[in-house]
């Protein structure tokens, strides 16, 4: 898939201040993700940076073992410190070469180091772009996270117009890499919040 490594930093801060810019009023608000308000997207951001972080490290256990369906997530009470903690491990994690070497495990399954930092960017990239989405915040991804999401997510879909999370939702060929990278995840990229 790819033979050198990413800084994850970049675009893990990006989804950072995106959190930081959500604010308490908008927690209970939809997002392009049907069954998620964005409390449940932040909380699933924390529950993938912890556990990316630790498939990273090679340190497998609870936070590896366990499938992001099996239940809603959510945020507890000290998740504006949290995130931005868990994140900026996550990137450190990944800045360690031996991270994308070997087999690591996240969401319960058994995945090449290479594969599993590249589902690790797909979820900073995707998840910022309904973060930003959700709550009417500017969003810019980081450029060589973005390109590293948009060929993983275009080598998935294939020629069967599904992608690795559903249906690909078409996106004419000269439109903005973000745009074809979210439809190729199965999201509308003119999904827009209700005010």
């Amino acid at each position: 898939m790819t033979d050198t490594t990413l800084d994850l930093g970049p675009q893990a801060r990006i989804v950072a201040r995106l959190a930081e810019g959500a604010t308490d009023e908008q927690l209970a608000d939809g997002t392009p993700c049907p069954d998620y308000a964005v409390r449940n997207v932040l909380g699933h951001l924390l529950g993938l940076a912890v556990a990316f972080r630790d498939a990273g490290r090679k340190k497998l256990g609870a936070t590896t073992d366990t499938s992001p369906g099996s239940a809603v997530p959510d945020i507890g009470p000290g998740w504006r410190e949290e995130l931005p903690k868990a994140l900026d491990e996550l990137a450190d994690a990944w800045r360690d070469p031996a991270a994308w070497t070997g087999v690591t495990r996240a969401g319960g399954v058994d995945l090449p180091g290479e594969v599993a930092g590249a589902v690790a960017v797909d979820e900073l990239v995707i998840h910022g772009w309904d973060l930003a989405r959700a709550t009417g915040q500017d969003y810019t991804p980081d450029p060589a996270a973005l390109r590293l999401v948009h060929d993983f997510l275009a080598a998935a879909a294939g020629e069967a117009d599904r992608g690795a999370f559903g249906p690909v939702v078409p996106v004419p060929p000269d439109a903005p890499l973000v745009d074809r990278a979210v439809g190729l995840s199965g999201r509308d990229p003119h999904w827009t919040r209700s005010v």
